[in-house]
């Protein structure tokens, strides 16, 4: 098992951030990262339900201090996020089955940065033929091989394995960090904490 597991969804602008400030983390302290693509909504039916009353019944002064703190960590990461105005919640199952089938071709990182951006830097729906076609242009993957792979038996099945083996141990959204197989973080914001248990 890897020192450091990341259990992801490109359907969240937190784990966009997650996913790009654990990667400097991990290469600085010389460890390498087990990716775990999974699909959050399948998790969020399963133990958090309470994401779907939350977005029915939003807070405002929640929603509109979200939005700026959102924009805060963008600008201290260095990457841009726009809040789709194409679609929010995204179907993102075959996008992060993309990403399952893009590990076996050492491109499991380029096609998820692909993901991320398209769908939070240019307000792209990854839900798309078109755009997922696109996504995996830009890893330097074959669009129709990609396509295929997505529909594979195995490949819905490691997406759905990783999703309830997340389930399993503890967790409950996107993104979430394991170091040493059990000690779980969740949250963009937990790199300090990542850090510290990484260098002990």
């Amino acid at each position: 098992m890897p020192r450091l597991e990341c259990f992801f969804d490109c359907s969240s602008p937190w784990t966009y951030l997650g996913f790009h400030n654990i990667q400097p983390l991990a290469a600085e302290l010389g460890v390498e990262i087990g990716w775990r693509p999974i699909l959050v909504g399948g998790l969020f039916n399963t133990v958090n339900p309470s994401v779907y009353h939350s977005r029915e019944h939003p807070v405002p002064a929640k929603q509109r201090y979200m939005h700026k703190d959102l924009q805060d960590w963008a600008r201290y990461t260095g990457i841009h996020i726009t809040w789709p105005t194409s679609v929010f919640p995204v179907n993102s199952v075959r996008a992060m089955r993309g990403c399952i089938a893009a590990e076996p071709h050492g491109r499991l990182v380029p096609y998820a940065r692909a993901a991320f951006e398209a769908y939070w830097g240019e307000d792209r729906d990854i839900s798309q033929d078109e755009v997922l076609a696109d996504v995996a242009r830009t890893a330097e993957l074959d669009p129709a091989e990609m396509a295929a792979a997505m529909a594979a038996d195995e490949v819905k099945a490691a997406l759905r394995g990783n999703t309830e083996e997340l389930a399993r141990r503890g967790g409950f959204g996107t993104p979430t960090f394991f170091v040493d197989g059990d000690d779980m973080y969740f949250g963009n914001d937990r790199m300090p904490l990542i850090r510290a248990a990484l260098g002990s």
